[in-house]
This record gives structure tokens, C-alpha cells and sequence, in this order.
């Protein structure tokens, strides 16, 4: 097996953001980028050579964006398994199928995290109404409901509270398309941090430092790297992570969610096998960006320092900025020092939708969240 070298063509399943901006690291190393996606006009097709527009489950259009690709990566984990399994015919794909069948399923993936002894928070599955309304009792009804398939930012997941009018189960159960999910103990937690873990063929990996992540709705609303945490912590997480990904032999990226309980207890909360939300200021912050690594990981190239240079953080650019009374104030935005501006082209804004974000650099990562918040408030 040898190296992907530039000049190469790179396939991607999946055009969103995540797609664009591996695309942009791509090209910039010298690669031809090709991808993927049900929408003709996706972020990444205006920074690629060929877009493919099919569903994420034709098989066919998977086989004919391999045929063209000399290695086939994804942004997105909602591509069907029949469709990686179609493309690896043609072209190395990476992270493979084996991954995304572990990965794109809640229950598969909590089993798969349990039985290989990594800590994760108290769980039940539940295929029926009568399960979920089991589980949300055993909990007390203070938890979170989330589909086993789909949904992100938010999307189909239920928050349960003690002493809050909640619908029944019946309801819940119909309010997440009648079809499996799992039902997860509300943790007291101290915060929210994730690791990014790059991986190449040969075994080969590296870990960012952690990443601190602030959420409103379940969206990821600001993210700041390195997090502010206790060398044990730090040292924990990142050995975790890499145990995780080592487990798992994932080629290209991984993101490993967790959680930090108050009683300093590190616990997994999700798995993503590509670039992360939370690590966009990687960009920024990193020696070398996630987008660049996971280039460098797929085509087996020697992995970039994953070295913080200066703190940075981001703060996500929702729809909900482009549907107020006045369209946003960019130039108000990038007068605040240190502060970027990252769109995503996407044509269409609704509410939760990500449409870009910004990004800061400071001297502590703490005064690069307060400048990328001063500038989206000044929007």
C-alpha cells in the first residue's frame, strides 16, 4: 500500500459543509476533489470538479463516483452500507463500511462502546412505545430520547424533565417516527469537551488536544480550543480517544464526544468517523486543520502536528440570523480583532440550520470565545 499522492483525485460522500471545507484543503495540497450529494447545489459544489447528484443509498452513483476517485472518503455518516461496500469495489474507501455500521446506529454503537469496556452513561434501548415509557420511568423522566438513526443538531431527540408537562410515551414514540431509539439518564454534568483523532492505514495516529464545547438545543453553539481542563483529565481524554480509535482501526478521522460529570468522571457520549463541528478552529488554532489531516489520513501522508499555535474558538452562524428584520452586519462583525468570517453558500437559511460560522483567535481560549460571541452579537 502506497501513499495517495497530490495530483490524485479524492471522492467524497456528501457535499454539506464538512464537505466543502475538506474540499478547500484538498485542492490546496493539489488534489482533484469529486463528490456526492442529493443537492445539485451543496456547499462543497462550488469548490469541486464534479458533483454527483444521487441519493446517499444509490449504489450505482456511489460505483461511478469511486470509479473516477482514487480514494473515496464521507462527511456524513448517513450514507447506506450498501453504497460503501459498492464503491470499496472500485476505490479504497475510508473510514469503511465496518465503521459506519458500528457508527451510524445509537444502539449498535453504545453495545459496541460497552462490550469493548470504554465508560459510557447508563442506557436503554427501546424498540416500542411500552420500552421507551419502561425506560423514561426507570430514569425517573429525567433523560433524553434520540432516535437510533438520523438526527443531529438537536433533530430527533426529546428532552424529559422531572416536574415538566411531557407528552406521553405513545406521543414521544410517534414524535421520533415510531422506530427504535435510545433512551439515555440525564448526567450533572461539568462540561462538554471532545477529541479528534486522525488515523492513517498503517496504524500511524495522533490526538488534537481536547476541544470545550458549549450547546444550546442541542446545537453546537460556540466551541474553543485546547479546553481549559486538569492534566489528568486532558491526559485521560486523550488516551481514550486514541484506545477508541485504535479499537475501531479507523483510517482517516475521528471525533470522540464526551461528557466530564462534576465528579470529574469522563464518560463517551458519541462517535462521529469525520470532521467535527467542534474542531473548526482547529483552522485557526492548529498547526494543521482537521480538513488538511483528514487529506493527509486518507491518502496515507505522513499526519500533521496537531499542535495548538494560539487559542481559537468558533461560534456557529444559524439561519435564524438571516430571518430577523435586518440582514447580518458582516462588516460589524469582522471589526472585532482576530475575528473571521467562514460561509457556507448554502442558498436556502431556516431556523437551526448552520449556514456558516465565525472564528477568533485570542490569547486564551476563553478571550477567543468572547470575541467570536462580541461578533456575532454585533451581527
Amino acid at each position: 500500500m502506497s501513499a495517495i499522492l497530490p495530483g490524485a483525485t479524492i471522492g467524497i460522500l456528501g457535499g454539506g459543509q464538512l464537505g466543502r471545507m475538506t474540499a478547500m484543503a484538498a485542492r490546496s495540497l493539489g488534489y482533484r476533489v469529486q463528490v456526492l450529494d442529493p443537492d445539485r447545489s451543496c456547499p462543497a459544489s462550488f469548490v469541486v470538479d464534479s458533483c454527483f447528484t444521487a441519493s446517499f443509498d444509490d449504489v450505482h452513483a456511489a460505483a461511478n463516483l469511486a470509479r473516477g476517485s482514487d480514494v473515496v472518503t464521507l462527511e456524513i455518516e448517513q450514507i447506506s452500507i450498501a453504497s460503501l461496500e459498492e464503491a470499496a469495489r472500485h476505490a479504497p474507501v475510508r473510514p469503511d463500511a465496518s465503521v459506519l455500521r458500528i457508527v451510524q446506529d445509537r444502539i449498535r454503537q453504545k453495545q459496541w462502546l460497552q462490550t469493548s469496556g470504554f465508560p459510557i452513561g447508563e442506557w436503554h434501548p427501546a424498540a416500542s412505545a411500552q420500552e421507551l415509557g419502561k425506560a423514561v420511568e426507570g430514569f425517573k423522566r429525567d433523560c433524553f430520547i434520540k432516535a437510533a438513526c438520523g438526527g443531529y443538531d438537536g433533530r430527533s431527540q426529546i428532552r424529559v424533565q422531572p416536574q415538566t408537562a411531557n407528552a406521553s410515551a405513545e406521543e414521544m414514540w410517534k414524535l421520533l417516527g415510531s422506530r427504535p431509539c435510545v433512551v439515555e439518564r440525564a448526567l450533572p454534568l461539568e462540561r462538554e469537551i471532545s477529541v479528534l483523532v486522525a488515523r492513517r492505514p498503517h496504524g500511524e495516529a495522533v490526538a488534537y488536544p481536547p476541544a470545550l464545547n458549549h450547546h444550546e438545543a442541542q446545537i453546537l453553539d460556540w466551541s474553543a480550543i485546547p479546553a481549559s481542563l486538569p492534566a489528568e483529565i486532558h491526559n485521560q481524554a486523550t488516551d481514550l480517544a486514541l484506545q477508541i480509535a485504535q479499537q475501531l482501526q479507523i483510517i482517516g478521522l475521528l471525533v470522540i464526544e464526551m461528557f466530564v460529570l462534576k465528579n470529574q468522571k469522563l464518560l463517551v457520549n458519541e462517535l462521529a468517523p469525520r470532521p467535527h463541528n467542534s474542531y473548526h478552529a482547529s483552522e485557526r488554532a492548529c498547526v494543521t486543520s482537521q480538513f488538511e489531516q483528514a487529506v493527509r489520513a486518507i491518502c496515507d501522508l505522513p499526519l500533521g502536528d496537531p499542535s495548538v499555535i494560539k487559542p481559537a474558538a468558533i461560534s456557529n452562524l444559524l439561519g435564524d440570523v438571516w430571518l430577523g428584520p435586518h440582514p447580518p452586519a458582516f462588516d460589524r462583525a469582522l471589526a472585532i480583532p482576530g475575528v473571521r468570517l467562514h460561509l457556507y453558500e448554502k442558498s436556502v437559511p431556516r431556523p437551526g440550520r448552520k449556514m456558516g460560522h465565525l472564528s477568533a483567535i485570542g490569547d486564551t481560549a476563553e478571550q477567543a470565545v468572547q470575541r467570536v460571541l462580541q461578533a456575532r452579537k454585533a451581527l
